[in-house]
Order: C-alpha cells, then sequence, then structure tokens
C-alpha cells in the first residue's frame, strides 16, 4: 500500500509540473545603444496543432474527475502519511493546461523591426522558389564572407528566400508567417528547422506543438510547397539536459512525416564525433552555431533531397 501510495503521489506531482498555470513569456533582451526600443511582447492567441504532436489535455469534466479521486484517496486513507498527504493536496491536484506560448502567434521583438518588413516586400515580389525558415542557425548562412560561400554553392542557382531571424522562437515564425511572410509568393520548397531558442522556457512536448502548428501554417500558406522539415541540430555536449530535450522534440516532430508534403531529416549526426562531440572547425565554441565547415556539411546534406522537392 505504501508503495502504491508513494506511486501515485510522485505521479500526480509529475502532472502537476506539466500542467501548472501559464508560464510567463520570456523577459525581453536589452536594447543596444542607438536601437529602437519595442513594446512588450503581448502572447497572441493559440495555434492549430496537429494531432501527430498534440499534447493530451484534460477537458475540465477529466480535471474534475480525476481531483475528486484524488480527494477521496487522501480522505479515506489511513496510514501514517496521511497528515502529509493532507498537507501537500493541493500539490497532488491536477491543475488546468497551461498554456503553450511556443504554439501561440506571438509577435517577438524580433519580428517588430526592419528585418519582418524586408520580408514582407520581398515575399510580395514573388519569385521565390526555396523559402529558409528558423532562428540564427539559418539566418547565419550569409553572415560572413565564408559562410555565403557555402549559401552560393549549394543554394547560388535557386530562387531562394531567407526568412529566419536570429534569436527568434516557434511563435515568432508563427506570427511572421500568419502577418505577410507568408503570402504573396508561393515557394515549391521550404526548408525550415526551429525551436532550440524555445528550449528555456518550454518543455520538449510544447516545442514539439509549437513546430508541429508552424508546419500546418506552411501548410495552409503553401498547399503546393514540399516541406523538408529538419531536426533541430545537437546542442552543447553529449549529457548536457538541453541536448537530451531538443532530441525528444526530434522524436516527437519525426511524427509529422508523410512522404506526401512534409519530410523530416535528422541531419545533426553528421556534425559529430564517435563520442557526440562537434566535429574540428564545425561549430563555434558556443557548440550551437555552425561556422562555414559546418554549413558546408549541411548543404551537402540537404541538397539531392532538396533537388527531389523542388521539381
Amino acid at each position: 500500500m505504501r508503495a502504491l501510495q508513494t506511486l501515485l503521489a510522485l505521479l500526480a506531482l509529475t502532472i502537476q509540473a506539466f500542467a501548472q498555470a501559464p508560464a510567463p513569456a520570456a523577459a525581453a533582451p536589452p536594447q543596444a545603444p542607438g536601437r529602437p526600443s519595442f513594446p512588450p511582447v503581448i502572447i497572441g492567441p493559440p495555434a492549430p496543432v496537429p494531432p501527430q504532436v498534440a499534447i493530451p489535455r484534460p477537458t475540465a469534466d477529466e480535471l474534475s474527475q480525476v481531483n475528486s479521486a484524488v480527494r477521496q484517496w487522501i480522505a479515506d486513507n489511513q496510514s501514517p502519511t496521511k497528515p502529509l498527504l493532507q498537507k501537500f493536496e493541493p500539490l497532488l491536484l491536477l491543475q488546468p493546461p497551461r498554456l503553450n506560448v511556443a504554439a501561440t502567434f506571438t509577435q517577438t521583438q524580433l519580428r517588430m523591426g526592419p528585418r519582418h518588413l524586408g520580408f514582407v516586400e520581398t515575399a510580395g515580389k514573388g519569385n521565390i522558389d526555396l523559402l529558409l525558415d528558423g532562428d540564427s542557425i539559418t539566418d547565419w548562412w550569409v553572415q560572413n564572407e565564408a559562410n555565403k560561400a557555402m549559401f552560393d554553392k549549394y543554394f547560388g542557382s535557386i530562387r531562394t528566400a531567407n526568412f529566419a531571424i536570429a534569436g527568434d522562437t516557434t511563435q515568432g515564425v508563427l506570427w511572421g508567417l500568419k502577418n505577410g511572410e507568408g503570402q504573396g509568393f508561393q515557394p515549391k520548397a521550404v526548408m525550415l528547422m526551429i525551436g532550440t531558442n524555445n528550449a528555456g522556457a518550454s518543455t520538449a512536448p510544447e516545442i514539439a506543438e509549437g513546430i508541429g502548428a508552424i508546419v500546418m501554417e506552411l501548410r495552409q500558406d503553401f498547399p503546393n510547397a514540399k516541406i523538408l522539415l529538419l531536426a533541430i541540430f545537437p546542442r552543447s555536449t553529449p549529457g548536457d539536459p538541453i541536448r537530451d530535450k531538443l532530441a525528444e522534440v526530434n522524436r516527437i516532430v519525426s511524427r509529422l512525416d508523410d512522404q506526401e508534403h512534409v519530410f523530416f531529416l535528422d541531419i545533426g549526426a553528421r556534425f559529430l564525433d564517435e563520442r557526440g562531440y562537434f566535429l574540428p572547425d564545425t561549430f563555434r565554441p558556443d557548440n550551437l552555431h555552425p561556422v562555414a565547415k559546418g554549413y558546408d556539411i549541411w548543404g551537402a546534406a540537404v541538397k539531392d533531397k532538396l533537388a527531389e522537392l523542388l521539381k
């Protein structure tokens, strides 16, 4: 009986931790001198999420049934731990699911400036066959001459637009697509990688929902496009919890691959040695951002698949 009580308590605590009150929005980064100040970020409305990655959430009736059963179990308990169970009853009760900010149409500060307006202008002109979207890992394909040489090597002959913004999140990409970055053109293919910047505030299932919501938005905006959904690249070093979290995200979003409109591809292992560390001269010392050699590996890994999807 005591083992059962302990198991139930641990289960309730786990559910409590996952489904507690809404998490606050991430604090805005400080503005550098001379840069415009932006208004506070206001969390936008929820975005639709594909069933393949949707997190199970209790209905109001299910919530009531579970909590009623927990209260009754505590009331009927005759063990010496009953006073503790009564003391911590609020922690054992299932809470209403929190809003998943990663799956909302939220205008991040990064998409409040001229980059977003430039993307909208580019979208309106059309003539885009391949769209790249995501965060700094995609944005910095053209950060310097060495990186740009790799970009030109693999994308120079393709009419390509890069709408990725360094530091952005799933919710920012969602908002951008919904507000001009997904209108005015119809690409043949999209290459998407996003989610690493959500890792600090969101769980792996929440990040996966955000990525799934982006895929749904892309399918709505570009119904004829083929989507190359890249697994989030490895980050940090082996054993770091953030690497494990991103690996879990990738396992979940791989379910979106339907081999018709969405094609999931995990090329992360190409950057790593047999111990799981980044190969020399492929990533910056931050173990997050590729350098030219890393972009070369990336381009070589996707060029054939993109050529197939662009037909």
